[in-house]
Formats: structure tokens, C-alpha cells, sequence
């Protein structure tokens, strides 16, 4: 089969690779049909997130035709579509006991620990994959388990919160703004300075605002989400946000937050990150998913096109989220 592996630091290739194995009683054979690119690919391709071990097949936002289980598996059975989660845990940690398997300390990541979904065929640890709502198309479906479920846990840790700003308007604030907007929230979108194209975008989902990161919006926030891995964001965020609101990192990976004034947390603002996902919000969001009328915004891009894709994200030039696909499928855009 062809996939796209790490070659080391900013490097990597499309090259031949043995049809993977069951190893494990647990374990899946998945075709994989579309793999969503993700801003973590990028980190991994930088170093800037500890060293992945070359030859490893990336990507972690994989939807699949389960072909073949293991003894153990009795959820799925071959011919199932099913979404295949970026992490799986131990179940023995403390964290894991206490129903955060998303802090564990023996956690495995797709794409990383574990070979990923750049390629034609993968296997999954059953246990952490979900069955994928019916009326959800592969194409829809391949950026829900990560932009969009860390953009719903984002949420999630707001509260209440009415008002809602989302600096980084890429694959996860777009679908976040949809379901945000679904619950009656005011959505507030900011994007790189001068960046028209990305406001525009925002604005065609039904943005309150959209405007450059620089600027404050019209009204002050109650709560701000940070998806862009700027640090010098932080202190923008809590300078738009009210007394007892709150600021939610959710990259898995952030430049140096700058020091400000204590003036700016005071009033009992908070700042917060989000890690990773848990099974019990996978099941959440994919009842979600089935019942928000969600459109998410998807290029289609060909595995031997993967460099082009990882580039135009980098660049930001991507309205909504890149999907990779098996050499055979044709590419465009889907809406």
C-alpha cells in the first residue's frame, strides 16, 4: 500500500508500505477511505512537539470500512464505517480510573506512537473507534474526531457562556462556530491581521463579527477560544474578555505565552487548556454531529499531494479543513 511517512525533522515521503496486521486481540483492520490533515501534523513535522520515530506513517483523523477484527472486537464486524480516535488509552492510571483517559500517562496517539491514516490501509485499537452516524458522508466525517471534537471539549469548558470569541478560523473554529450558533451562542471570529478571505468565510457561517486578531471586538467576550499556536494571544484574548470569563487554549502545541499585567486575569478570569479527547465526549459529539445540521468545509486532496496540503495550511490558506484520499479518488472541494 502507499503512505506517507516521517522521514525525520520537516522531512517526509509518499513510499510502498507492507499491508498492516492485526497484533492484538483489540485490534482492527481499517480501509481508509479520507484522513483530515491536522494543525498537529505540522508540529510533528517541526519538532515541535517531542520526536516522533522515523518511518512512522502519520495522521491521526482517519475514516474507514473496517475489513477484518480481532478475536477480542465484538462492536464492529467487517463492512462497518466507523472514525478512528487520535488517541487510545491505558485504563489502569489514575487518570484513566477517574474517567480521564485523555491525561493519561500512557497514552498512544494515531500518527505519532502509533502509524496513522495517510495511507490506504491502517489498524486501530477497536476499542477507541465510533461508529459513524448514517446519514454523515465520509467526506463530512473525517474532521469530527479531532477539530471538531477538541473544538466542542473547547466549548464545553466556557460554560454558559453567550458571547464566544474563536482566534484561528481553520478547520476546528468552523465547525465550532456551527455548533455554537446551533445553541444560541454569539460567535465572535478573529483571524490573522488582513486576512479578508478567512473573515468572509466566517461571516458566510453566520459569524456576529469577524476581524484581524489585532482589534478588539465590538463587545466584550464571555469567553474566548485559542486555536491559532500563537502565545502572544493570550493576553489579547483576556484583554477582550469580561470580568469572570474565560480563556481556553486548544492546540496541542503553543509559542511562549508572553508576560502582561495581572490586571488583565484579574476579576476572576481564567485561562485553561484542553488535551486530547475521551471516549465519552467521542460518543457525545457523534450524537451531535447526527443531529446539528453541520457543513463542514473540505479540500480534497490526493496522498501524493499531501506536500501541497501541509504547505497551504501552514500558510493558513485553507478555508475550513484539507482531506487526504486514496491515490484512485478524484480531488475538488466539497461544501
Amino acid at each position: 500500500m502507499e503512505a506517507l511517512v516521517y522521514k525525520g525533522p520537516g522531512q517526509k515521503a509518499v513510499e510502498d508500505r507492507p499491508m498492516p496486521k492485526i497484533a492484538a486481540p483489540t485490534d482492527a483492520v481499517v480501509k481508509v477511505v479520507k484522513t483530515t490533515i491536522c494543525g498537529t501534523d505540522l508540529h510533528i513535522l517541526k519538532g515541535d512537539v517531542p520526536t516522533v520515530t522515523p518511518g512512522r506513517i502519520l495522521g491521526h483523523e482517519g475514516v474507514g470500512v473496517i475489513q477484518e477484527v480481532g478475536a477480542a472486537v465484538a462492536t464492529f464486524h467487517p463492512g462497518d464505517r466507523v472514525i478512528v480516535s487520535c488517541i487510545s488509552s491505558c485504563g489502569k492510571c489514575e487518570y484513566c480510573r477517574k474517567g480521564h483517559e485523555n491525561l493519561c500517562d500512557r497514552a498512544r496517539f494515531t500518527g505519532y506512537q502509533i502509524d496513522g491514516g495517510y495511507a490506504e490501509y491502517t489498524v486501530a485499537d477497536a476499542r477507541f473507534c465510533f461508529p459513524l452516524p448514517p446519514g454523515l458522508d465520509d467526506v463530512a466525517a473525517a474532521p469530527l474526531l479531532c477539530a471538531g471534537l477538541i473544538g466542542y471539549r473547547s466549548l464545553m469548558k466556557t460554560g454558559d457562556a453567550r458571547s464566544v470569541g474563536i482566534y484561528g478560523f481553520g478547520a476546528a473554529a468552523h465547525l465550532l462556530a456551527q455548533i455554537a450558533r446551533s445553541e444560541g451562542r454569539q460567535v465572535f471570529a478573529f483571524t490573522r491581521p488582513g486576512d479578508i478571505e478567512s473573515q468572509a468565510f466566517a461571516r458566510s457561517l453566520g459569524v456576529t463579527w469577524a476581524g484581524g486578531s489585532d482589534v478588539l471586538p465590538p463587545e466584550q467576550l464571555d469567553a474566548a477560544i485559542i486555536f491559532a499556536a500563537a502565545g502572544e494571544l493570550v493576553p489579547v484574548a483576556l484583554r477582550a474578555t469580561r470580568k469572570g470569563g474565560h480563556v481556553v487554549c486548544a492546540g496541542i502545541h503553543m509559542s511562549d505565552i508572553p508576560s502582561f499585567p495581572y490586571d488583565l486575569l484579574w476579576g476572576e478570569r481564567s485561562i485553561a487548556s484542553v488535551a486530547n479527547l475521551t471516549r465519552a465526549d467521542g460518543a457525545q459529539f457523534m450524537e451531535i454531529a447526527a443531529r446539528v445540521d453541520l457543513h463542514p468545509s473540505v479540500e480534497v486532496f490526493g496522498l501524493p499531494d499531501a506536500n501541497e496540503a501541509l504547505e497551504r495550511l501552514r500558510r493558513g490558506a485553507l478555508h475550513g479543513a484539507a482531506v487526504l484520499v486514496p491515490p484512485q479518488l478524484s480531488t475538488g472541494k466539497h461544501r
